[in-house]
């Protein structure tokens, strides 16, 4: 999670948003297409409203969203037009090679694909629409809330985790049999094994 320490704010077309990372948890996804779902009769326009979307300001005046793809993915895909986003920085003077290499020295985008591996910064989709599907994301994001570990501040801390579950839990299981993936996801976060990651909640000897 990023903090959010922008002043302004403007109403931006999702479908114009620029994702800086290449996957999603698209379980994750549909969790956040429920709650719009269960929240929009209740608050309708306020739901977009309240829930901003931090963004940097790039290279030709496009908007890179750098936290809450899962939150734009669920919206675009369920017709959403628009949302608030929230400027932490201007980096239109910026050319394209210095703009990803500022993002990535502050930890703003995140170039690894389902798999866990590093790609080029050409390789991060230009719309929200087309980030790929991480299984494993979508398993970390389950097992936080379900207590395997706690809300940190260091960035990409589901995606740490992810990529520490993908190395002993088979992608067939995750497809298969998402419960069970989870159990053993938890049982990994209480060992000591996994003390080495953001929110780990022990335990502690």
């Amino acid at each position: 999670m990023i903090a959010i320490g922008g002043t302004a704010l403007e109403r931006v077309a999702i479908a114009k948003l620029r994702p800086t990372q290449i996957t999603v948890g698209l379980r994750e996804v549909q969790r956040k297409r429920s709650e719009w779902h269960d929240r929009r009769k209740e608050l309708g326009r306020k739901y977009v409203e309240t829930h901003m979307i931090p963004a940097i300001v790039g290279p030709k005046g496009q908007f890179y969203i750098v936290d809450h793809h899962h939150l734009a993915r669920a919206l675009f895909e369920e017709g959403v037009k628009e949302v608030l986003v929230i400027i932490l920085a201007k980096l239109d003077m910026l050319k394209k090679s210095a703009f990803w290499v500022y993002l990535d020295n502050r930890a703003w985008v995140h170039p690894f694909d389902k798999n866990g591996q590093r790609r080029t910064y050409d390789d991060i989709p230009h719309t929200v629409g087309r980030m790929d599907d991480d299984p494993f994301r979508s398993v970390a994001g389950e097992l936080r809330r379900a207590g395997g570990f706690a809300k940190d501040a260091t960035p990409y801390t589901e995606f740490l985790w992810a990529d520490a579950l993908r190395s002993m839990i088979s992608n067939k299981i995750v497809k298969r049999d998402f419960d069970h993936a989870l159990e053993l996801a938890l049982k990994f976060a209480r060992s000591s094994d996994a003390s080495y990651l953001p929110g780990w909640c022990g335990p502690h000897s």
